[in-house]
């Protein structure tokens, strides 16, 4: 037996999490989130925010607990929010989704993402995603036994370069893996490169799985599921959830929408991960998902302005600074400071100037690790005045680190 053929060492590895030796590791954001803890500093590093969503959808969920919903929901979610979720792709894009059975409520996307890929990857079968990429992806291709491809995604704009996501894809290619926005670049990914996903996908019989749950937190760019796109509705499966949209990230209620064939595969796999899940906080959801526009346009324009707010901050620290068009994150190169491992430096930092960030290194290969050795994300979905406090103590970063 090798070091990896359990299971479990499988995702582990594939999420980055095992050593040369076998020795299994924490993940980097538990790593930094603990000396974030030990040294008192701003935690930039999680993508969670600091203040809960609103009040009115907080006392939807506490009604129902309160009341009768504390039992199992069916397994493909109570039904009132599967016509949300179908209202909401109507409403906002223009998909026609039946709430029947192209719909499945999930914990979260995670789950999502796991049941969608254990349902259509075997053994020997190759997964293509962009690199970085959400490190839950290489963990449960590797669970499944799958083989995880890569394309780049490179400074200034990270977007795919087209020869390259070309030359990616082969005869043993059975899914592509699309995260749009994309986390953690903060790129949204143009609509030329998703026609070209399609294409591709279409030309082998590829499934493509869509993580959409920054589909509101986009700035000024208009987000385009890739479902919409001609060609591609009946080979996608996107995903997307509450817990970004609507700052409500415990509550773990994810959904996935697509073709009946497809959604049928992924409730099969849901149904023996968790079953069911979250039944008091699905009317609550459903509730969320039925806002006005302008709920959804406003915090967008909020967290924009919160994104400039840490921007300005990075790039008086003298960091080469990434804008996002989306998400909760945004990416500076320390190269300009004389660091040269951004790695290094997140370990350093909680401690030096009280602030905490995340390298892209870790969400990467071992190549494309070597590739954004000294690009850092930092979460900006935290409270305005404590950005602020964040940027004033990245100022002395140079100082009190040294290059």
């Amino acid at each position: 037996m090798s070091s990896i053929d359990v299971p479990w060492q499988r995702m582990a590895a594939g999420a980055n999490l095992l050593s040369a030796n076998g020795d299994l590791g924490v993940t980097i954001f538990e790593e930094i989130t603990t000396l974030a803890v030990k040294h008192r500093a701003i935690n930039l590093g999680q993508g969670f925010p600091d203040t809960d969503g609103p009040k009115f959808f907080k006392d939807v969920a506490a009604q129902g607990i309160s009341g009768d919903l504390n039992q199992y929901a069916p397994g493909a979610g109570i039904l009132p929010l599967r016509r949300a979720i179908a209202d909401h792709q109507k409403r906002f894009y223009g998909l026609d989704v039946n709430p029947e059975n192209e719909v499945v409520v999930t914990t979260g996307a995670t789950e999502a993402i796991a049941a969608a890929i254990l349902a259509f990857i075997g053994t020997g079968d190759e997964v293509i995603t962009f690199e970085p990429f959400y490190d839950s992806y290489g963990a449960n291709i590797a669970l499944a036994g799958g083989i995880h491809r890569t394309v780049a995604l490179n400074a200034p704009d990270f977007q795919p370069d087209v020869n390259e996501l070309r030359a990616a894809f082969n005869e043993r290619t059975r899914m592509v893996v699309l995260n749009n926005p994309h986390n953690p670049t903060g790129s949204i990914f143009g609509e030329d490169v998703l026609a070209e996903i399609v294409s591709l996908a279409a030309k082998h019989d590829c499934i493509i799985v869509s993580d959409e749950v920054y589909e509101h937190l986009t700035f000024g760019v208009a987000h385009t599921p890739i479902a919409t796109l001609p060609g591609a509705w009946e080979r996608t499966l996107t995903i997307s959830s509450a817990g970004k949209t609507f700052s409500f990230t415990g509550w773990k209620v994810g959904w996935a929408t697509g073709p009946a064939h497809l959604v049928s595969a992924v409730r099969t796999v849901k149904q023996f991960l968790s079953y069911s899940s979250g039944t008091a906080f699905q009317p609550a959801v459903a509730e969320a998902l039925r806002s006005e526009n302008t709920f959804f346009a406003e915090f967008a324009n909020d967290l924009g302005k919160r994104s400039d707010v840490l921007a300005k901050g990075l790039e008086a620290a003298g960091m080469t600074v990434y804008q996002p068009q989306g998400t909760y994150f945004i990416v500076a190169d320390v190269a300009p400071l004389g660091f040269d491992n951004a790695l290094d430096l997140a370990r350093r930092m909680p401690e030096a100037i009280g602030v905490a960030g995340i390298p892209l290194s870790v969400f990467c290969h071992a190549e494309g690790a070597e590739r954004t050795r000294s690009l850092m994300r930092f979460a900006f979905c935290k409270r305005p005045e404590l950005l602020t406090e964040a940027a004033n103590r990245l100022s002395r970063l140079s100082a009190s680190v040294g290059g």
